[in-house]
């Protein structure tokens, strides 16, 4: 199994980075070979991705995702991978964002292009398109704030958190302008 890990600072809060790595479906926009991600579920999603002349097709879950902090996958068939996105905050304005992935080449050209470097470079190239992309727009393009553990997402209204749906005090209330409820399947608020 091969092991990538890299990472980049972003210009933008936490919360704005982390809103836009909820959106998969924008993936495309800034990940070479990604042809296009659909969100079928909270925790499932499909990749269309050509890379190299092989266009494949596999579906990845979502394993855990918190707010803020972290997003972690793994692919339910086809080549394995997977990997998890960890933002940290660096101040109000800055944000690192890690990636740490792990996949299991498959053919010659996938083993080759992998012992020479060239995943590892895209992976870069990837996370150098996300910040232009990010920092370009200055604001996310959409937000899901769900958490989901394990491969679930967690209910909504667990005690001592903000929820929502019905809103009220809790440890986490919603950015001001922005206290709509997290969408559903397409990750995608309503336009402000």
């Amino acid at each position: 199994m091969s092991v990538i890990e890299d990472s980049i600072d972003v210009e933008v809060p936490i919360r704005t980075a982390y809103n836009q790595w909820t959106q998969f479906e924008e993936f495309s926009k800034f990940m070479e070979g990604v042809e296009r991600v659909e969100q079928r579920t909270d925790t499932l999603t499909h990749w269309v991705t050509k890379i190299g002349g092989i266009k494949r097709e596999f579906d990845a879950e979502i394993t855990d995702q918190v707010p803020d902090q972290k997003v972690a996958w793994h692919t339910l068939e086809g080549s394995e991978q997977r990997g998890e996105v960890t933002f940290v905050p660096l101040d109000a304005t800055h944000t690192r964002v890690l990636l740490h992935m792990e996949f299991e080449p498959e053919g010659i050209a996938e083993k080759a292009g992998d012992a020479l470097g060239i995943v590892e470079r895209r992976v870069h190239g990837d996370l150098e398109r996300f910040k232009e992309f990010i920092e370009h727009r200055g604001a996310e393009t959409g937000a899901w704030r769900g958490e989901v553990r394990g491969g679930q997402e967690k209910p909504r209204g667990t005690p001592g958190e903000y929820d929502p749906y019905r809103g009220g005090a809790g440890t986490s209330p919603p950015t001001p302008g922005r206290n709509m409820p997290p969408s559903r399947p397409g990750r995608k608020e309503p336009p402000r």
